[in-house]
């Protein structure tokens, strides 16, 4: 009776897989484990050093310490969800990599949260809610917290589902719902929710309107004619030059508005003068430039790239000096209670570790967590590439600055994700093929009719993952909501301790 034996190299090639699954798994197992760990161990620091300055805030420090945990994690969240909107085109586009895209938004964004985040911050954001003599400073101290933790709660969980959503609307809906638990609906400012609601709707068709505009005129003027070259030589400095001057503007409006308020009429000598000289010193490098190329579309796309990544850095660097103040607002309105425990200032000052601990949560968030929503809004939508990227970062500056001329709220998260759908929704009616239609008096019978009609619909190119924007306007509508009861839920419980 004779015993099998295996094929010895059928053996080693099981043992070969079985090897690279266990290392697969522990890349997986790594991916996971690191970041986190990681996270852990910046919270646990800044808990230790605010326990260790516990004499500054009496009987509160441990509330105190609380609050800066909690406010360094949505710090982490925002980085890890927010910052995605101004480096994932970019990414998308092939300009830059995840890793330089990380770096150049962990850097722009912290300058933008130390060096312009301001040392004044609202103490209620957007003003939602106001507590007046309604509410107690400790039922203000729990309702503030409550919102804190509820807002980076959610963004987490959307993080974790790969949909970019507002921070501040998260935030917004963080003071809704606690407001409601501690004082009820009179608390509520209703005229600037019904203005937040607005925005769903303005911020993401104003993205897509201007990103698909500014597409459509590249395309017509510079890619798709028979002289590219000449094209991009009278064309390309001038876009430049916008952008140029759009960031200008939106740098003295939004970027830098809490360190240097300049009149309008400023802003605007200030643009002109950055659109003339940006004008003047792009058109020499775009003529030299373009002695190099061939007459062909992918060889203009590298006049894009310096632009992008200038838009890219100051988008960030502008996000890092607005949006911090989400994740450190609550958090220093907490503190300045518990340092002045006879009233609630509707604006208060912000201690340097308390925007420390903001700005270096943004980074860290960033360069853990950052990656996967880069990929969603840069790669998942649609194919993007440098001019296209460049069309949404142009976007964004554009449509914040008409915005905020008419009095508009919007958000520059729509904003981005907008521009994004816009730029691939416009290519997909520019790019369609099947626009076959029957002959004049050629007529069909309902089965060649119906069989005609479902060959059209196959041949459509969807360029635009609808799944991403059913999900993604999903988690939009449900922002603010999905926040403000998790808020009311943590305040009950907060309360009841």
């Amino acid at each position: 009776m004779s015993i099998q034996r295996k094929n010895p190299a059928k053996r080693y090639v099981n043992d070969l897989r079985r090897y690279a699954y266990g290392q697969s798994q522990y890349r997986n197992l790594r991916a996971i484990v690191v970041p986190f760990g990681l996270s852990i161990l910046f919270l646990a620091a800044v808990a230790l050093f605010v326990a260790g300055t516990q004499e500054r805030f009496g009987q509160d420090w441990v509330l105190i310490t609380i609050a800066a945990v909690v406010g360094g994690y949505m710090a982490l969240n925002i980085g890890a969800n927010d910052v995605a909107n101004n480096m994932g085109p970019a990414v998308g586009g092939k300009v830059l990599t995840v890793l330089s895209a990380v770096l150049i938004a962990a850097v722009c964004e912290s300058a933008g949260a130390i060096l312009a985040g301001g040392d004044v911050v609202e103490t209620v954001s957007k003003g939602i809610i106001s507590p007046g003599e309604s509410v107690s400073v400790t039922e203000f101290q729990n309702l503030m917290l409550s919102a804190l933790f509820a807002a980076a709660l959610w963004i987490n969980l959307a993080t974790a589902l790969g949909a970019p959503v507002s921070t501040t609307h998260s935030i917004v809906g963080g003071v809704l719902g606690g407001g409601i638990a501690a004082a009820g609906l009179g608390l509520i400012n209703w005229i600037t929710m019904s203005q937040i609601a607005a925005s769903w709707v303005i911020s993401p068709l104003f993205g897509a309107a201007c990103a698909a505009a500014i597409l459509y005129f590249i395309k017509s003027r510079i890619l798709n004619v028979d002289d590219r070259l000449a094209a991009a030589r009278r064309w390309v400095p001038i876009l430049i030059a916008l952008m140029a001057s759009a960031f200008m503007a939106y740098m003295a409006m939004k970027g830098l508005k809490k360190i240097w308020k300049p009149s309008t009429i400023e802003v605007v000598l200030y643009s002109g003068l950055v659109f003339a000289l940006a004008y003047l010193g792009s058109k020499p490098l775009v003529a030299a430039r373009t002695q190099k190329l061939r007459n062909r579309k992918k060889d203009l796309y590298v006049l894009f790239d310096a632009p992008l990544i200038a838009g890219a850095a100051l988008l960030s660097f502008a996000h890092g000096a607005n949006d911090v103040a989400n994740a450190v607002g609550p958090l220093a309105a907490i503190v300045s209670t518990a340092l002045d425990h006879s009233q609630i200032a509707s604006k208060v000052s912000i201690p340097f570790w308390v925007m420390a601990v903001g700005a270096f949560g943004i980074a860290f968030g960033l360069g853990l967590f950052g990656p996967k929503l880069i990929s969603v809004v840069g790669e998942k939508i649609t194919r993007l590439n440098s001019p296209r990227a460049f069309c949404v970062a142009l976007s964004a500056a554009v449509t914040v600055l008409i915005a905020t001329s008419l009095g508009l709220p919007v958000s520059s998260t729509h904003i981005a994700v907008g521009a994004v759908f816009g730029v691939g929704f416009l290519r997909e009616f520019l790019e369609n093929p099947t626009k076959r239609k029957l002959r004049p008096g050629h007529k069909l019978n309902a089965t060649a009719e119906e069989a005609f009609n479902s060959r059209r619909l196959r041949s459509v190119r969807r360029l635009v993952r609808r799944r991403f924007a059913l999900s993604i306007a999903a988690a939009w509508v449900i922002t603010v909501p999905a926040s403000a009861l998790l808020a009311a839920a943590i305040y009950a419980v907060l309360q009841s301790l």
